[in-house]
């Protein structure tokens, strides 16, 4: 049986990272790895953290519409394999995929069975007040980090789910929930492969 691809998009500062790490200690999901072309941190190891291509090899790799999708920043490229989430899917792995909301539009071009989750803070205020909490960023960036939030929500009706990050427990268990109802949802390759089992365990 395939696995599930959940794809969690919304706002720069909404917390999907941080809701994303409690998501996968607490579930048996597992984590997409991305491929990047910045050179490995110490302790970081080929395949765990990033697959670490040189720049030709990335180039390559899009040529060949090797990415699920990718991006250029801060001087280094990072993308999402196709062949590393196909491999994965195949294995019955669930995956979790943390990814801008343009991202989760191509993500969904090439798996048209992915789950969209939107998460968001209760309000454009919070989100300001979390931004600027983290202070790394310049009134000028701040501007555009909530023009690009007010643009982006705009973007929940092509989603499947809305996870409100209020609290941060009880977005994680709002995210739990819908990946449990996800996994008991029936699908046609579920009800073949399960009803094929059930009728073959005596």
């Amino acid at each position: 049986m395939a696995g599930l691809l959940f794809v969690v998009s919304g706002p720069s500062a909404a917390g999907k990272g941080t809701v994303c790490k409690r998501v996968l200690a607490e579930t048996d999901l597992e984590l997409s790895v991305s491929a990047t072309t910045r050179k490995p941190r110490p302790g970081e190891v080929h395949g765990r953290e990033y697959y670490f291509m040189t720049e030709e090899e990335f180039v390559r790799t899009i040529e060949e519409n090797g990415f699920v999708e990718h991006v250029h920043n801060f001087g280094c490229r990072y993308g999402t394999l196709v062949r590393d989430v196909e491999e994965k899917l195949s294995q019955g792995k669930d995956l979790i995929l943390e990814i801008d909301v343009q991202g989760g539009y191509l993500v969904r071009e090439k798996f048209p069975d992915c789950i969209l989750i939107f998460l968001i803070p209760p309000t454009l205020t919070e989100l300001e007040h979390r931004i600027r909490g983290r202070g790394t960023e310049d009134e000028a960036s701040i501007r555009d980090r909530l023009l690009t939030a007010e643009r982006e929500v705009e973007c929940l009706k092509d989603y499947d789910y809305l996870v409100i990050n209020d609290q941060l427990d009880a977005a994680v268990e709002d995210m739990k929930s819908v990946i449990r109802a996800e996994q008991c949802r029936v699908t046609k390759n579920k009800y073949d492969s399960t009803v094929q089992f059930f009728k073959e365990s005596r």
